[in-house]
């Protein structure tokens, strides 16, 4: 009997495999993506607004900050106002046990603190749920219509595939930057499914260049041509028998658009039409470094642009070897 030969995927798995810089890039991609899950669950970074430290708590490896240690200091010591009229009623509420006094702020964290006391480490992770959950989100959505815009105009060609390119030429000839600014202006309304549209509904027209082209080369083969004597309807053509010899291009293209929509977010965010207030992005972390780098303070704008570069790097370099994996001229 004779065994059965390994399909695409199979192929692809075995070559990305081999590929040790891929591997590693993979894992690094899967710890970000468990780290979401789990900051999503609130088994991580749930309580990332505590204000744990005192304000611009220094790194632990930066040691103490001076000044914010003899400010504590100094109002811990400060004695109590005689002419405070709540004076005796909280003294009585202490006596009481009615009343808890607040826990000591820490002058320093594993990563230092924002202006409000917030851990920069928790809030780097609970930023990367934004940022991520936003550039998954928005790159599947531009894939999905890219890929049925490209599979209606590459499979039936004429009418709809000249009202397709009017729509592409349209979207093209404006710069994609100032194409997403004007939306997100024009929405106005804040929020991350906001976000995800003003991507998803402006970054569709490079999946649907490559799926049309796709379209064009496949509808002739002789597979389809089979399909369509034995009665398949268009609908099954383009998508049971096509689309997953096209598929591979559609997954090349997500990957490649995450990387993408994860820095349009940023940029968003960082020029303030982002995330809404109080929600956490690395776009948002960003745009409040810019006002602590003139005091110093640079340990927020290091956790989020360190952060986002690690995992775009990964996911870059993920990219170049899944097409590399999927070309079919490496069989």
């Amino acid at each position: 009997m004779t065994a059965a030969s390994p399909g695409l995927w199979m192929l692809a798995w075995r070559r990305l495999r081999a590929d040790r810089i891929a591997m590693l890039a993979l894992a690094v991609v899967a710890a970000f993506l468990l780290l979401l899950a789990l900051s999503a669950s609130g088994l991580v970074a749930a309580d990332w607004e505590q204000e744990v430290g005192v304000n611009y708590a220094p790194p632990m490896f930066a040691g103490a900050d001076a000044a914010s240690a003899a400010v504590q200091a100094a109002h811990g010591a400060l004695a109590p106002n005689p002419f405070d009229p709540l004076a005796a009623d909280i003294a009585a509420l202490g006596q009481s046990g009615k009343l808890v006094a607040p826990a000591a702020k820490r002058t320093t964290l594993p990563f230092g603190a924002d202006k409000w006391g917030h851990d920069i480490v928790k809030k780097t992770v609970k930023g990367a749920q934004t940022s991520i959950v936003v550039g998954l989100g928005a790159a599947l959505l531009a894939v999905v219509l890219g890929t049925l815009f490209g599979a209606f105009a590459g499979f039936y060609g004429g009418l709809v595939d000249d009202l397709f390119n009017w729509f592409y030429s349209v979207f093209t000839s404006i710069p994609a930057i100032l194409m997403i600014l004007t939306v997100a202006a024009v929405l106005q309304q804040k929020g991350i499914v906001t976000i995800v549209l003003i991507l998803g509904l402006t970054g569709w027209t490079g999946p649907f260049r490559l799926i049309r082209a796709e379209y064009i080369k496949h509808k002739g083969r002789e597979y389809v041509l089979a399909a369509h004597a034995i009665g398949a309807s268009n609908w099954r053509k383009m998508f049971s028998h096509i689309f997953p010899n096209v598929s591979h291009v559609a997954l090349v293209q997500l990957s490649i658009l995450v990387v993408g929509f994860i820095k349009a977010e940023v940029i968003l965010s960082f020029l303030g039409f982002g995330v809404p207030v109080g929600t956490v992005s690395w776009g948002s972390m960003l745009n409040e470094a810019q006002n602590e780098l003139i005091l110093g303070k640079w340990w927020q704008l290091a956790a989020a642009a360190s952060s986002m570069a690690v995992l775009v790097t990964a996911f870059s370099l993920l990219t170049d070897a899944l097409r590399d994996a999927l070309d079919p001229k490496l069989k």
